[in-house]
């Protein structure tokens, strides 16, 4: 269970336990009778786990256990027992076997993967051994491992979704301060954020050129990357704008990209974000449709000027000036575009980590390029 600060998941963990102790459904078809409880530390387990707000004993309606502190573990009175454990103390583990385990907040667990293989090897009893992990996400190895097994099933929540149940005003607030920041996409959406390490862009690089704002803009240009076909398997239209500031740095205005559009209707969505931008020009690569991208976009409004584009490198080539200006600080985000971000630090010398086609890089490193030409090298793009 991956979730945001407040989403619930210490609830979730406790009323997994509660189930699987009286053996209710749907989270269990029978009783459970011996549990480990694992976190961060022994104070967590305690303090959060077992006798927090949404913790085991608190939400006991009936049959409450009783909390042996001095041997560490929860006992109900049908002879159910919860054992504490910390991740501080992996080989506390050996010895012991379970029938099931509530792992919370692994994405903070000292010795993680050690604590969790030792884990792995006690649970070892009943039919079906099975355990829950409830965390919000981080790049860890044991995460980014779990998350890559077919065999884990993955819940996700954000901290939206348990709105109901916080203090009036704290959503907003955050929201208000964190919303589709790296932190807010962690904390509050449940996002596992990481960098790529042979990426063109970092989190940190795309952090710093939000934050810095822009002056006033003295040129707009719309890039358009037009996909071959709109067949729901293919590219997306990257449509990225930006703008020139008095102080010779770039700022990205907005992505308006689409996914298995048909040509007029990536035409019309760039042009609509040109005339609401009040933009200089439409920037189309025709590469890959040649002269029809940009007649196109004439059928949508012939007096929209149209600057045709031609890539003569390769995209690695093509971005890595671009990049460096993002390390130079000359380019910043007005918005936060978290689809675009995710791209940028997932495109690395062999493209997308997933094939696809970077389609939102390409827009922006057209924009910026077209902005920029003495500072992002030699553009190669000529007119048409």
């Amino acid at each position: 269970m991956l979730g945001g600060r407040g989403a619930g998941k210490t609830r979730l963990g406790a009323e997994w336990v509660n189930s699987h102790v009286r053996g209710f459904p749907p989270l269990a078809e029978r009783k459970y009778g011996r549990i480990a409880l694992i976190g961060e530390t022994l104070a967590d387990v305690r303090d959060v786990m077992i006798e927090g707000p949404s913790g085991i004993v608190t939400l006991s309606r009936h049959d409450r256990p009783r909390f042996e502190a001095s041997r560490r573990r929860l006992v109900w009175d049908d002879g159910s027992v919860a054992l504490m454990f910390s991740s501080e103390d992996p080989e506390s583990l050996r010895g012991h076997q379970f029938e099931a385990a509530w792992c919370d907040e692994a994405a903070k667990w000292r010795h993680a993967e050690a604590c969790f293989d030792m884990l792995q090897f006690g649970l070892r009893l009943g039919e079906r051994p099975r355990q829950i992990i409830t965390t919000t996400p981080r790049p860890t190895p044991l995460l980014k491992r779990l998350l890559a097994d077919a065999d884990v099933a993955v819940t996700r929540m954000r901290t939206e979704e348990n709105r109901a149940n916080l203090a009036p005003g704290f959503l907003n607030a955050v929201e208000k301060r964190y919303a589709g920041s790296l932190l807010g996409r962690q904390e509050l959406d449940g996002e596992m954020i990481e960098d790529r390490e042979d990426a063109l862009w970092s989190r940190q690089m795309i952090e710093e050129a939000v934050s810095t704002g822009h002056g006033p803009l003295r040129r707009i240009v719309v890039a358009v990357d037009p996909p071959a076909s709109s067949r729901r398997t293919s590219d997306a239209c990257g449509i990225v704008a930006a703008g020139l500031d008095d102080t010779g740095c770039a700022a990205v205005l907005a992505d308006a990209t689409l996914r298995a559009a048909k040509p007029q209707e990536w035409a019309a969505r760039a042009v609509a974000l040109y005339h609401a931008l009040e933009a200089d020009c439409l920037l189309v690569e025709v590469n890959q449709g040649g002269e029809m991208a940009t007649a196109v976009i004439r059928t949508v409004d012939p007096a929209v000027p149209v600057k045709a584009v031609r890539a003569r490198r390769g995209k690695w080539l093509r971005a890595e000036p671009v990049a460096a200006l993002y390390q130079q600080r000359k380019v910043r985000h007005a918005a936060r575009f978290a689809e675009l971000e995710d791209e940028m630090c997932d495109f690395g010398p062999n493209g997308l980590s997933n094939g696809r086609s970077p389609d939102r890089v390409d827009a922006l490193v057209w924009a910026i390029t077209e902005l920029m030409p003495d500072r992002a090298g030699n553009p190669r793009i000529r007119d048409f």
